[in-house]
């Protein structure tokens, strides 16, 4: 038996190849990071501060109430609720009929939504067209499909009247741009606005991108997760509300970052029944269902959402507000100290510049590894500050030209954005005695 069970022992390889490359996640090292060494964590992208009280009220009352088929499966593709009020939503905000039963699909977040758009439209040997810098699962998942990702960057142009730089100086070349789209194009990913720079993408620059998908026939991926976190007065359009790009758009959104409930992951996508298909192959094949109390809950949170659209009272309004303020506030506080913000349109994240602060920091020559990694850990262990390198949202061929940069979460409570400025005020200090 013995010699039985040393003979059984696999030697063939078991991972399957489309994993090869993509096994390594920099948010596993970051994390734990944070979590040992940060007195403020501005790093991962979610809100410190709680959840609206409607929201957690109407998830209690979904719990605790008299409903008990709420503890069940409900619709594998949505709970009916959420659907419905959904479409309702997506009907005013695209000027068309949205239907509630083949338009709309909920998902496990955004995230299961993302990975149901690739594994659904992107074959063996597809291109697609990632703009940088991007949210970084879209690479791997990319590949786990079998596809080719393909990168444009988005490039700096700095003022020259000496303001601050804006996440709207950061700018597609409509050349190089066209120059990436082939024959062997399926889709593009658009990330308006954008994780990690905070930009929000104008009517024009959307209209390049909408031309150049019908031209070539291209497929249209729009995470819109921060759809409602737009500042300063800007507007958020919708790729698939211009023409030509309903029939090859599907948009991806989330009650994580809509109601403040990241830990929820209730996500939905919404797009033509054609497309919205071959999602609903995937996601039946996949995870199936999401949890029917969180679609209730969330469903409870957009009618509320529905009755206040455009008025003060809304959570849409109010939150966008209160993340402008906080933005605001550590900018000035970035700013004070040489970090040289670069003010979102939009999101809760801002982009700085570390360039001033490098002498705190040597380099290693011969590292193979980015500047902004080797800051963002060194600061995170000596000064307890947590952010993300910015290097670590572009693809490999790209990651040192972007190397002075880490980004930041501004949605925070009150004391984690003090104890950050803190840190930055000490830390002035420190550098000019």
């Amino acid at each position: 038996f013995l010699s039985l069970s040393l003979q059984a022992k696999m030697s063939r390889p078991v991972q399957a190849q489309r994993l090869e490359g993509i096994d390594k996640n920099f948010w596993v090292d970051f994390v734990k990071l944070a979590a040992t060494y940060s007195k403020a964590n501005l790093g991962q992208g979610f809100p410190d501060f709680p959840a609206p009280d409607f929201l957690t009220e109407a998830f209690t009352r979904a719990l605790s109430g008299g409903n008990h088929m709420l503890h069940q499966y409900t619709r594998a593709f949505g709970h009916p609720p959420l659907v419905k009020v959904l479409a309702q939503f997506f009907e005013k905000l695209l000027g068309r009929d949205v239907d509630p039963m083949t338009n709309v699909m909920v998902t496990v977040g955004a995230y299961q939504a993302l990975f149901c758009c690739f594994q659904a439209l992107v074959d063996e040997g597809d291109e697609v067209i990632i703009i940088e810098p991007f949210f970084d699962c879209y690479e791997p998942m990319v590949k786990m499909a079998g596809g080719t990702p393909v990168f444009v960057p988005l490039r700096p142009n700095p003022p020259k009247d000496g303001k601050l730089m804006s996440s709207a100086d950061w700018r597609l070349d409509p050349a190089e741009l066209a120059s990436k789209f082939s024959e062997r194009t399926k889709a593009i990913v658009l990330n308006s606005p954008n994780n990690p720079l905070g930009k929000v993408f104008s009517r024009g620059e959307l209209g390049l991108i909408a031309e150049l998908c019908v031209k070539h026939d291209v497929l249209c991926i729009s995470d819109e997760v921060y759809e409602w976190l737009v500042y300063d007065g800007k507007q958020h359009v919708r790729i698939a509300s211009l023409q030509g790009m309903w029939d090859r758009t599907v948009t991806v959104g989330s009650a994580g970052k809509t109601f403040s409930v990241t830990g929820w992951k209730v996500g939905w996508v919404v797009g033509p029944d054609r497309l919205l298909q071959h999602l609903r192959t995937v996601h039946q094949n996949s995870v199936y269902h999401c949890a029917t109390i969180a679609q209730e809950a969330v469903a409870q949170g957009f009618q509320r959402e529905l009755m206040l659209y455009g008025k003060p009272e809304s959570y849409f309004v109010q939150l966008c507000k209160e993340l402008q303020q906080k933005r605001d506030w550590l900018v000035q506080s970035l700013d004070g100290v040489g970090m040289k913000p670069i003010v979102p349109e939009g999101t809760y994240f801002l982009v700085a510049d570390i360039s001033q602060f490098k002498s705190d920091v040597p380099g290693v020559p011969s590292s193979d590894e980015p500047y902004d990694y080797r800051f963002a850990e060194w600061m995170v262990k000596n000064k307890g500050l947590a952010a993300i390198p910015l290097s670590a949202f572009y693809s490999k061929a790209h990651k040192k030209n972007y190397g002075n940069f880490i980004r930041f979460c501004f949605a925070k409570e009150e004391a984690t954005l003090k104890a950050a400025s803190d840190i930055l005020q000490k830390w002035k200090q420190e550098k000019t005695s």
